[in-house]
């Protein structure tokens, strides 16, 4: 037997990590897009279309339908005939507004276009903090357990 990067037992598989399930539920472009697209409210598919430039019908209802069996996305029907459905975030997809508006913040970064969120009321530049509610204060980076989920 030679000793090839395949040599031997095969690893065990672990459990998926909570990120490898959130990117499986909305982890790619265009079904964040539609999420953000939502945040403003309620919009027909047609209205989604047009929020969405170059995203193809069939592609914007198969990540519609999957939105909805993740419990992101609620569909009302407004029209019987034909049958029509306006689109909603559900409250779970309503808390992925904070990880978009960081994931947002952060391509702006990379982009050169790094203007920072900013506090509507005074107009302050926003951080995003971890906080302890048991401490009662603010968490740095290093004293986080790294992705380890409870």
């Amino acid at each position: 037997m030679g000793h090839g990067p395949y040599d031997g037992p095969m690893p065990r598989t672990q459990a998926p990590s909570p990120l490898d399930e959130a990117v499986a539920r909305v982890g790619d472009r265009w079904t964040l897009l539609i999420v953000q697209a939502l945040l403003g409210g309620t919009r027909r598919f047609n209205d989604l279309q047009e929020a969405l430039p170059g995203i193809a019908p069939n592609v914007l209802s198969q990540r519609l339908k999957h939105l909805e069996r993740e419990a992101v996305v609620v569909s009302r029907l407004y029209s019987r005939r034909p049958p029509r459905f306006a689109y909603e975030l559900s409250a779970s997809g309503l808390e992925l507004a904070g990880a978009l508006r960081l994931l947002a913040q952060w391509g702006a970064q990379r982009a050169g276009d790094g203007e920072a969120l900013r506090h509507a009321e005074c107009g302050t530049a926003m951080e995003a903090r971890w906080y302890c509610p048991t401490c009662a204060r603010m968490v740095a980076d290093h004293e986080a357990d790294d992705l380890h989920y409870v």
